[in-house]
Parts: C-alpha cells; sequence; structure tokens
C-alpha cells in the first residue's frame, strides 16, 4: 500500500474519532422514541464522505432469509452531508433511451422509441414513465416503509459499460452504545442493447459492523412510479387504462390497490399499449399497488416491493423488470427463452391477453390482425387497411345476408297469415305454438333464417371492436393528414381551449366522425327499413333513437373503430341494395314465368272452345 493511501486512512480515522467526541461532549443528540420513518430527512440512515473502493464484479444474488429478525434500528442520527455534485447518465439501447441519476440512484425517464419514425421526429419517443410536476424518481429505495421519504442523497457514479452503471454510497448509524454503525447501499442497472427487460441488483453491505437490517419492519422498500407512460388525457376503457396484475399458483389475476400480497411470481402495470412488469428474484418478500396522488398528473401507478429485515451484516436481491409494449410477440419471448436474460416461462404474455368472450375469440382476432397487416403492407396506411378489411369481411358474409334479407322478405309474405294465428288463438298460447310449428312446416320457412346471419357476424364485431381497440400498431398510425393523425385516439376538428368542457358530458373536442357515423347508421335504417317497418311506431323511434344513443356512447371512442362502423355501415347498405335488386329481379321474372305459361285442362274436360269447333 501507498504511503500516500496509509496517510489518507490514519488522517481520516483521527478526524472522524475527533468529530464524533466533540459532538458527544459539546452537542450531546436527546433520545427520541420515535421509528426511523419520522425523522425529518433519510430518517434512519446519514451519508458520510468515503473513498472510493474497487467495484466487485457482478455475481449471482445470494438470497439469504432471515433466521432471526433483529430488533427496528432507532437512532437519534445528525447528518453528514458529502459533497457529491449532482449527475445524470443516460443509456442508449437499440430500442430505448433511458435517463439515471444520481440523486438516490434512481430511473427518471425511460423512452421507448417508435421503429416507424425517424429519431429526429417530435413524436419518436414515449416516455414511459410519467412525471407529475416534480421529476419522476423510479426503483427508489427507502430505509422503511411507505410512510418514509425514499432515499435522495447523491452517489458515486461508476460506468461499468455502456449498459452497465452502478450508483453507491456508504451511510452510517450512530448507536447509544457509541458503536458506529455503517453500511454501504449499491444500486446496479444492467441493460441489453436489444432489450425491453433490464436488472437491478440491490446490495446493503455492512460490514462487521451492521448485524443486520431492520428500519420500521423492512430492510427497504423498492418502488416503481408515478405512473407509467405515454401521456394520457383521461384513463377510461376508450382512451387508456390502468390494471394491476399478478402472477400466483400459474394463474393470472387481478389486485387491488392496498392489498397486500405475498411472494407472486411477478407484479404488472398495464395500460392500452404498455406495460410494466417486476419480477423479483427473492426468497422472502411482499408488494403492494397504490395509487397515491401525485401533483402534477390525473392519476398515479404505483408498485411498492418490501424487502422483509435480515439478521445478516450482506444482502444482495435481484430484480428483473420489462418497460415497454404489450405486445404477445413481444412478451412471448420470456416464455420461449428467446431473449437475453435466458428466462423461461414467465408467463409475462398473459397480460396481452383478454378474457370473456373477447378472449375466446383470439385466435379469430389473430386472423384479423394478421389481414390487416398484410392489408397495411400493401397500402402502407392503416385507415385504408381498416377499410380493405371491413369490405373483404363483407364480402365474405354476402352468400350469408343475401340468405337473410331472402328470409325477412319472406317473413314479410307470410305476416298476414302470421297475424291471423295469433288472433284465432291469442287465448291459447300452446295451441298457438303448435299451430304456428304446423304452418312454418307446410310453409317450409325456418323463422330463424332471418337472424342466423347476424348471429354468425356477431364474433366477427366483437373481434374487430377489441382489435382496433387495442391494437398496438394502431398507436401513432394516420390516416388522414391533419385531421385524423392517430388512429388508436378520437380525432378533433375543434379542439377547446384548455379547461374547456361540455358540462356532464367531459367534451374537450369537436368531432367529426361521430356525426358521420349517426348519419350512415340513419341511411342504413332507413334504406334496409322494411314496408311493415314503416307504419310501426315503436320500430320509427328505434330507427332515429338507437342511432342518437351511440351518438354519445362512441364519441370518444378511438377514430380506428369509427372508420370501421362507417364503412361496415356503408358497405352493408350498399350490399342491401345490390340484394333488393336482385330479389324484385327474381320476382318479376317468377311472375312473368307464370303469365307466360299455358293453362292444361284437368283430364276427361274440355275447353269450351275446343268442343264447339268439333261441333261445326
Amino acid at each position: 500500500m501507498e504511503k500516500n493511501t496509509i496517510l489518507a486512512i490514519v488522517l481520516s480515522s483521527v478526524v472522524l474519532i475527533v468529530s464524533f467526541v466533540i459532538q458527544g461532549v459539546f452537542f450531546p443528540s436527546p433520545q427520541r422514541q420515535q421509528a426511523v420513518q419520522e425523522l425529518p430527512r433519510e430518517p434512519s440512515v446519514t451519508a458520510i464522505e468515503t473513498v472510493n473502493e474497487p467495484i466487485q464484479e457482478f455475481a449471482p444474488p445470494v438470497i439469504t432469509p432471515p433466521v432471526v429478525t433483529p430488533p427496528v434500528i432507532q437512532s437519534s442520527i445528525s447528518t453528514i452531508d458529502e459533497l457529491i455534485p449532482l449527475q445524470t447518465v443516460t443509456i442508449n439501447t437499440e430500442l430505448a433511451s433511458i435517463v439515471l441519476t444520481n440523486a438516490g440512484g434512481d430511473m427518471v425517464s425511460f423512452k421507448w422509441k417508435d421503429p416507424r419514425k425517424n429519431p429526429g421526429d417530435e413524436d419518436a419517443y414515449v416516455d414511459l414513465i410519467l412525471s407529475g410536476n416534480t421529476q419522476a424518481r423510479a426503483f427508489s429505495i427507502a430505509f422503511g416503509d411507505l410512510d418514509t421519504q425514499p432515499v435522495s442523497s447523491n452517489f458515486h457514479v461508476n460506468q461499468l459499460s455502456p449498459y452497465t452503471v452502478e450508483f453507491h454510497r456508504d451511510f452510517s448509524i450512530p448507536s447509544a452504545d457509541g458503536i458506529e454503525r455503517r453500511f454501504r447501499l449499491i444500486k446496479r442497472y444492467d441493460f441489453k442493447p436489444n432489450e425491453y427487460m433490464f436488472e437491478l441488483t440491490v446490495t446493503m453491505d455492512g460490514g462487521h459492523s451492521m448485524p443486520g437490517f431492520n428500519f420500521a419492519g423492512n430492510a427497504y422498500t423498492l418502488s416503481f412510479g408515478p405512473q407509467i407512460g405515454p401521456m394520457f388525457e383521461k384513463l377510461d376503457r376508450f382512451y387508456d387504462y390502468r390494471m394491476y396484475n399478478i402472477y400466483t399458483n400459474g394463474k393470472r389475476r387481478d389486485a387491488k390497490t392496498n392489498e397486500s400480497i405475498d411472494r407472486p411470481t411477478w407484479a404488472a402495470i398495464t395500460g392500452k399499449y404498455f406495460a410494466f412488469v417486476a419480477i423479483p428474484y427473492l426468497a422472502q418478500y411482499s408488494l403492494r399497488f397504490s395509487e397515491r396522488e401525485e401533483p402534477g398528473i390525473s392519476s398515479a401507478s404505483r408498485v411498492h416491493i418490501f424487502r422483509p429485515p435480515v439478521n445478516v451484516s450482506k444482502i444482495e436481491d435481484t430484480y428483473r423488470f420489462y418497460l415497454g409494449p404489450k405486445t404477445q410477440d413481444t412478451l412471448a419471448a420470456y416464455n420461449t427463452g428467446k431473449n437475453d436474460f435466458g428466462i423461461r416461462d414467465a408467463n409475462i404474455s398473459e397480460i396481452a391477453n383478454t378474457r370473456g368472450i373477447a378472449g375466446i375469440l383470439s385466435p379469430l382476432e389473430r386472423l384479423l390482425k394478421w389481414l390487416l397487416l398484410l392489408f397495411y403492407g400493401v397500402v402502407q396506411n392503416y385507415g385504408v387497411a381498416i377499410i380493405l378489411l371491413t369490405l373483404l369481411i363483407k364480402l365474405v358474409f354476402f352468400p350469408l345476408t343475401k340468405k337473410g334479407s331472402e328470409a325477412t322478405i319472406r317473413m314479410q309474405a307470410l305476416a298476414p297469415k302470421i297475424k291471423e294465428l295469433q288472433e284465432k288463438h291469442k287465448g291459447n298460447p300452446q295451441k298457438l305454438q303448435a299451430e304456428m310449428a304446423n304452418f312454418y312446416k307446410q310453409e317450409g320457412y325456418n323463422p330463424l333464417a332471418g337472424c342466423l346471419p347476424m348471429l354468425l357476424q356477431l364474433p366477427i364485431f366483437i373481434t374487430m371492436y377489441q382489435l382496433f381497440n387495442n391494437h398496438f400498431d394502431l398507436r401513432g398510425a394516420g390516416f388522414i393528414p391533419g385531421w385524423i393523425p392517430d388512429l388508436s385516439v378520437p380525432e378533433a376538428i375543434w379542439n377547446f381551449p384548455p379547461g374547456v368542457q361540455v358540462p356532464i358530458l367531459g367534451w374537450t373536442a369537436l368531432r367529426a366522425l361521430p356525426f358521420i357515423y349517426v348519419a350512415s347508421q340513419l341511411l342504413y335504417g332507413k334504406v334496409t327499413q322494411m314496408p311493415g317497418q314503416q307504419s310501426n311506431t315503436q320500430m320509427k323511434m328505434m330507427l332515429f333513437l338507437m342511432p342518437i344513443v351511440f351518438f354519445f356512447i362512441l364519441y370518444d371512442v378511438p377514430s380506428g373503430l369509427l372508420i370501421y362502423w362507417i364503412f361496415s355501415n356503408l358497405l352493408t347498405l350498399v350490399q342491401q341494395v345490390i340484394i333488393n335488386k336482385f330479389i324484385i329481379a327474381k320476382k318479376n321474372a317468377a311472375a312473368a314465368a307464370a303469365a307466360v305459361e299455358p293453362v292444361i285442362a284437368p283430364p276427361g274436360k274440355k275447353k269450351k272452345g275446343s268442343s264447339q269447333g268439333s261441333k261445326k
């Protein structure tokens, strides 16, 4: 060891000893019976100046479950500030641009790179860590629980590679017995060039002075927040949403905020297009989701991971976090092992799966998505691709639609006889049912024939709704420049001034597509209305009332959905006109054929004209 190094160590020790003696004699601190988290600044610890020591190479996490819980650390401390300048570190991968700060060793930005945009475009990046009025501080550590302020002191920075950064700082805990307890907190981030997943290793090393770590019942609390991106106006099922999921015992389930959850395999905060997933590699831990308010944003979504106390002097915990698109293809890589971490069977692709009827129809959704991408590859415009897909579906279902229309017209012809039977047997439902069944059998008519085509198209309708409302590639995809720049959000022809909205409804813009939708729906209903329905007051009300009701329901839906419905109405209208002409032509041809058909006399009878001729 060099003489200068030895001299520095000796002088540092002398300064520390003298400072503690002076403080103990002249500035004694009163004992307080308060928990660590109640102290005003980094309640349980004090940062002290240290020299940079050689950094140990990364090793697999050592899992050290507690055997005996150490006593809660409650100390009367005074802070000794270090003069470490504020510093940020930017990590650029192929998929994201990440900004870290040495203030607590936290992450302040994770910008997803849109592969469809040029790097210089204004909307080429989407920050997946939203901030409020103050800078975001994701992956912060607090020595305590949720009420404890996270560590905010500046750390030493060591960038080990273009994708690996380590932050460290030493802390001291003066005790009543005069023995100074010191430990080092290390936060190490490891990124991969082609991964949305990254690794965070948290190390607390107390050497021989720390018998264990217990701050208000936890070794530490690791928190992500305040919200995942992108920026949103409001959270609803059309524009965007936030869901909380965990995976435990081989199943995904929804979680509630402020619910204490013990050792799930992973936990996720999901939005419409992006997701955050936490995978702790710890033997013991618990977590909790919260929506604690954050000034400057309308809604917060946080997850807190609680590391239980330990009675060892060193812990080293590894976490893996996914922050990126919520797409089946991207997330499925962590089931197959085709990722840079070699992770298999993580099942985080579960967050991209739908449930209920939409979940059952997922194979159909994948087929329609494939067709949509196929059309987009040809026309390079998702709006046109939606129209082409709608046209294809209408052509495929044209035979069914034609049969349904023919059945409806046939039902009109039978309506007088049906009404007669209903009047005749109105006091005897059983008799009426038997007579109706016999009547349908004699006429060779299936009463479900008119409804069946619509029922068969219902799964298509549900699947298209799910596809256009959640398909990731539609996010940021434009249709008509200047009017519909993004098919995943509502269009607007005039945005109201900031703070102005329609009372009760909450509308913030004037939109054209909802009005076009109502017009198409009214025109469609008028053309397809049957003659017998024109005098029916109830049917006329439904014709006008239902489009108006849906106008209010669909006012703020993504524009891609309305484009699909509008063109579906228009194409169905054209189909109906063609079908009506075909049916009319068929009826006219049948009538003409009946008019020219010769009359054949029954056997044994002669026509009057022929008998007179024979007499002559």
